[in-house]
């Protein structure tokens, strides 16, 4: 799987979520099987930049290579200020976003939202393809199927998209109408995928390695992007990637090394965001390993009163500790994902 100049070692892909695909956890899911992870979405408008969110977004430090970086925006020349902008700061694959369906994005007209501007999408892919070009940096798109189920034009834009310059294109299988409801469809990924020659990658209700296989064998796709079943269970990926080569399930992890990676995700997690940030920001992804445990809905309820980075570090190896005593293996799957909207608002 190679997206321009940077050969993947595989074609299982984390998707952007906003609030959750920070650097420590793009690196998480690299090392659990991961072969690609795009950063949290990045604004275009530069007066937004020097804000402590923004600046976080940004920082690659230690990353492993490729890093890929998401901007959002509805003008042309700042969309490819934004390319340029990020580009200089480390990023080596930009990607555009024309998929989040979340309100404050669409109202705006910029996500998924432009997608029913299809002249005004392909000026932007055109500035920002024509930005990053000669730096060598790969554009990527990341779409919906449509802004509603009479309007489907994904497989219009991606043509126009690849005629652009696209290097690679992501389809979710929703429109921005039904959000995160519904079941995903995949016979439009297929359709692009049947129509273009550069990579075709399918997202959407993607939550196990049988799933995967199903998908990829569906659409033909050259990679499965993975985003809410990531949460809570970031080693999905080499569960995946084992029931790809084999064709068989994967042992669920030792508990004790659930329980370094999370130890080691947190210490991580805590240098990105200091103490005072560190300690709100860890609760969500503490809470999505652990909300489906034994007694993990009382752990999760006494976690969310600690207020130290230190007691709340000691509280989850303690928790995962005794849970190992009883459990070889971790116990069961993670709960059901949360819904874009919870994690917007976490």
């Amino acid at each position: 799987m190679q997206i321009g100049p940077h050969l993947l070692p595989n074609r299982l892909f984390v998707a952007p979520m906003a609030g959750v695909t920070d650097r420590p956890f793009r690196q998480l899911c690299k090392r659990l099987g991961a072969g690609y992870a795009v950063s949290e979405m990045v604004t275009s408008r530069p007066e937004l930049r020097d804000s402590l969110k923004t600046s976080r977004r940004l920082d690659h430090t230690g990353e492993v290579a490729p890093i890929a970086v998401q901007i959002a925006g509805t003008e042309p020349e700042m969309m490819a200020e934004a390319a340029r902008y990020n580009i200089e700061r480390g990023a080596q694959i930009i990607d555009i976003n024309m998929g989040c369906p979340a309100k404050k994005v669409c109202n705006v007209w910029a996500g998924s939202a432009l997608m029913q501007n299809e002249s005004l999408a392909l000026r932007i892919i055109d500035a920002v393809v024509a930005a990053s070009a000669p730096h060598g940096v790969p554009v990527t798109l990341k779409m919906r199927t449509g802004w509603c189920q009479e309007q489907k034009n994904a497989l219009q834009i991606a043509r126009a998209a690849q005629d652009a310059g696209i290097a690679m294109v992501t389809v979710h299988g929703r429109t921005r109408e039904q959000g995160y409801k519904g079941e995903a469809e995949y016979r439009t990924i297929a359709a692009v995928k049947a129509a273009l020659q550069i990579p075709v990658v399918a997202n959407g209700d993607i939550d196990s390695p049988e799933k995967a296989a199903r998908v990829l064998r569906a659409t033909g796709a050259d990679a499965v992007m993975i985003g809410r079943a990531a949460q809570g269970r970031p080693w999905i990926f080499r569960e995946i990637a084992h029931h790809l080569a084999t064709g068989q399930a994967m042992d669920a992890p030792r508990t004790l090394q659930v329980r370094d990676w999370l130890l080691e995700h947190l210490q991580d997690h805590y240098s990105l965001y200091g103490e005072r940030s560190g300690v709100r920001t860890a609760r969500k992804h503490i809470g999505w390993a652990v909300h489906a445990l034994p007694g993990g809905a009382h752990f999760r309820a006494e976690m969310n009163r600690i207020e130290t980075t230190a007691d709340q570090w000691r509280a989850v190896d303690d928790y995962l500790s005794d849970l190992a005593d009883a459990h070889e293996r971790w116990p069961q799957a993670a709960a059901e994902p949360t819904t874009i909207e919870e994690t917007l608002a976490a």
